[in-house]
């Protein structure tokens, strides 16, 4: 099924990188950061409500995605891919009039590939380019989202509260926009910075919708309500999702298909050179997790030291005897020892890492270890990552019960502030030993990335990324390469 890329697909995106050439380059209302999150020059204060409206601010953003996946062997269910999505995103805020303002964001995403030769079952990382599901239906390869609409009030002393929906950065969420629209959620977010040197956010959140779905839904049921006619492209599929919580099972036990997620984290700075952090989630009547985490900052000579630890405890609160230790769903309805598993009807869990990072002039260098004890998978379909900062490289979950990782990475240029104007290199080996008895397979993972902002053209970003599997699982092996552009205005 090996074949030549048709220049019919390469034309979008040859189109796209024209057009944004000539225009003209403004100052910056947005900067795109190295951790895909964007930072906003926001509007000012007025005082009168038709001001708030008409001292508000546009945030416009063209972007390309291209993915080309390769895989070492092919067969019915897998074949090497290509498929390149255009679109981009218009976002308004208002200015600040009585403590409040609003925002609203709009997207949009087009994907071209080759449907003759690629079914869409088949995409990998490309698949956020479209939605799977409306694309079944006969509903084309284009999807046009309202991605954000809230309203934040800044009223009480030290505090934000936003309500609608929304993007939500907290370690067990992110809005991980590495595609063509962000994750979201709807809910209310309170942050606060009362108690000196901390900080406070605390989520509650009804409904996710993830970055290729063009509807919110539940934030933890994998919806098998309706197979044969593709729903579960429908709910919850993040690739993290536990597929045993569905809608079939959760029905069966008489629990709420549509329960929220409660999350918050909490960061302290109070002790010199320790910054502290602590998170959790619940899931009611479900699942729940507490993180706690410890870095402490030493300067030696001239490069700066910081060792890490992290603490992951899951708790079972009534998931596992629906859905199973194992977040593929195979363990659903079985009790004791299976697959594996010590027991199969439990999600209890816990994962310890640690890491030391060395700074020196503008090189980093992070050396990562984790260790997911042989009690259950870790269950985070948020897009905030257990192993993050540690041992998680692209596309790699390593946090299946009774894997350990180590990662080495160095990091080029990434101190700049502002655009990146000179090339920022990122390069990384994960090695993870897996757990065979469990049906997975110890790999290795080599990663080399690169961002640049034109210097002739600040508001013109390019990144490259390549991440190659090497694995003893039979015909895993791949390549995954990834090109994206982003213009902003």
């Amino acid at each position: 099924m090996k074949r030549n890329i048709k220049l019919n697909s390469v034309l979008p995106l040859l189109f796209l990188i024209s057009s944004i050439a000539g225009a003209d380059e403004g100052d910056y209302k947005h900067i795109l950061k190295k951790n895909y999150q964007l930072v906003y020059d926001s509007p000012n204060y007025v005082q009168t409500i038709s001001d708030m409206f008409t001292d508000g601010m546009f945030y416009g953003r063209l972007r390309s995605n291209t993915f080309l996946y390769n895989w070492e062997e092919e067969t019915a269910s897998q074949n090497s891919h290509f498929i390149t999505g255009i679109g981009g995103s218009l976002v308004y805020k208002t200015a600040t009039f009585l403590d409040t303002d609003l925002t609203a964001g709009l997207y949009y995403s087009k994907a071209f590939f080759d449907e003759d030769s690629d079914s869409v079952s088949s995409l990998k990382s490309g698949k956020d380019l479209l939605n799977r599901y409306d694309y079944s239906k006969g509903d084309g390869r284009a999807m046009a989202v309202l991605g954000q609409a809230y309203l934040s009030y800044k009223g009480l002393p030290e505090t934000e509260i936003r309500v609608g929906r929304q993007l939500v950065e907290t370690f067990y969420t992110k809005s991980n926009d590495t595609k063509m629209i962000p994750n979201t959620f709807d809910g209310v977010v309170v942050k606060n910075r009362t108690i000196p040197n901390t900080a406070l956010k605390i989520a509650y959140l009804t409904k996710q919708k993830l970055r290729d779905h063009t509807t919110s839904h539940s934030v933890l049921m994998y919806d098998d309500s309706d197979t044969a006619n593709k729903s579960t492209w429908n709910g919850n599929d993040d690739s993290a999702m536990h597929k045993g919580l569905s809608y079939t099972n959760l029905t069966a036990a008489g629990k709420e298909t549509d329960a929220p997620l409660i999350t918050g984290d909490f960061s302290n700075r109070y002790i010199e050179n320790l910054k502290l952090d602590a998170s959790f989630y619940v899931v009611p009547d479900l699942l729940s997790q507490a993180m706690a985490e410890a870095n402490y900052r030493a300067k030696v000579g001239k490069i700066v030291i910081t060792p890490g630890i992290r603490y992951i405890k899951q708790f079972d609160n009534g998931a596992g005897e629906i859905g199973g230790a194992s977040y593929n769903g195979n363990l659903a309805g079985v009790s004791g020892a299976s697959s594996g598993y010590k027991d199969a009807s439990s999600l209890d869990s816990q994962m310890i890492a640690a890491r030391l990072v060395g700074i020196y002039k503008n090189y980093n260098i992070n050396l990562g270890y984790s260790n997911v004890l042989d009690e259950a998978d870790l269950v985070t379909p948020w897009r905030g990552f257990p192993t993050a900062g540690y041992t998680r490289s692209m596309a790699r979950y390593n946090w299946m019960a009774n894997t350990k990782s180590y990662r080495a990475q160095l990091t080029i240029n990434s101190n700049q502030s502002g655009a990146y104007e000179d090339l920022v290199t990122q390069l990384s080996f994960l090695h993870t030993d897996a757990d065979e008895s469990k049906g997975y397979f110890d790999e290795n993972y080599y990663y080399i990335g690169f961002i640049q902002n034109i210097p002739s053209m600040s508001d013109l970003q390019w990144r490259l990324r390549l991440g190659y599997t090497d694995t003893k699982e039979l015909y895993a092996d791949s390549l995954d390469s990834r090109l994206e552009i982003n213009y902003l205005f």
